[in-house]
């Protein structure tokens, strides 16, 4: 590993000013859990990093407003979101996805903004939050904007975010009683990257659908939302019939890539599989994002 300069702001403005968008060797560092394999293996080689540790309680705090929203804070560990009574009430999903995620010493290192920032395809939280309506906080030198973060990932670990734009927090709608799951699919442990990844967030009234999200990750370029198998299940009562129509929908609009973890032709009849077998766990859960 070549020698880099190690910077640690005490604020999110200096932070941002120490971030030169026009040189590829400087960059932040969160958690740092993906950038040092990628530095050990000589695919990225800094002059400069400045580290986002020192910024204060503000960006590591997860909080709950009276109405039901969560705010977590970018700087926030993936372990705190696993333990956290907060998000076990607003958003029980999370907590449920965050134990099969990679391991407990990468869990206490990464942090929220760093694992949605770094838009590795293979990530297990992306596809729960866009299925949850989740948003973000950016900051950058002309102010703050917030994007939902269905509109984050652009392509294959490309985001939408300016190369001095730093995310600052985590915002997820309160859940109401909605019906969340999350099903990954790994070739090795249970909590290794996965081939597949499918999240569906619902509503349901009476036993017909009123709204739904449903999320494929790790099959494609980045996590997305099937709007086809969407419309596909909003205003039925979910039978077999329908979640055929579900899944072959799904198979049809996702754009399936191949990797070590399997060929497009084997993950694409992951999610024909998955995608039904998610929609019909969401419906047999209770109100609550559980």
């Amino acid at each position: 590993m070549m020698a880099f300069e190690l910077l640690e702001p005490g604020s999110l403005k200096e932070a941002i000013a120490l971030i030169d968008p026009d040189d590829p060797e400087v960059r932040p560092i969160a958690g740092g859990t993906a950038l040092m394999l990628m530095m050990k293996a000589g695919v990225f080689r800094p002059r400069r990093l400045v580290s986002l540790r020192k910024l204060g309680e503000a960006f590591t705090r997860i909080a709950a407003a009276s109405a039901g929203e969560l705010t977590i804070g970018a700087m926030a560990p993936l372990s705190a979101l696993e333990h956290s009574p907060v998000v076990a009430r607003g958003a029980p999903v999370i907590v449920r996805t965050m134990r099969r995620l990679s391991n407990v010493r990468v869990r206490n290192v990464a942090t929220v903004g760093g694992a949605l920032a770094h838009a590795d395809p293979h990530m297990d939280l992306p596809p729960v939050l866009i299925a949850l309506g989740a948003a973000i906080a950016v900051a950058g030198p002309a102010g703050e904007r917030t994007m939902p973060v269905e509109e984050l990932f652009t392509g294959y670990y490309e985001t939408a975010l300016a190369k001095n734009e730093l995310i600052t927090q985590l915002r997820i709608p309160a859940q109401g009683e909605a019906r969340a799951v999350y099903f990954k699919v790994t070739s090795g442990s249970a909590d290794d990257w996965p081939s597949l990844g499918v999240a569906v967030a619902l509503h349901a009234e009476g036993g017909t659908v009123k709204s739904a999200r449903i999320v494929v990750s790790a099959a494609t370029a980045k996590a997305m939302r099937l709007k086809a198998a969407e419309a596909a299940l909003i205003g039925t009562s979910v039978d077999d019939k329908t979640l055929k129509k579900v899944a072959d929908a799904a198979v049809d609009e996702a754009d399936i890539i191949a990797d070590l973890r399997g060929s497009a032709p084997y993950k694409r009849e992951l999610l024909r599989v998955y995608a039904a077998r998610a929609v019909r766990s969401a419906m047999q859960t209770s109100g609550g994002a559980h």
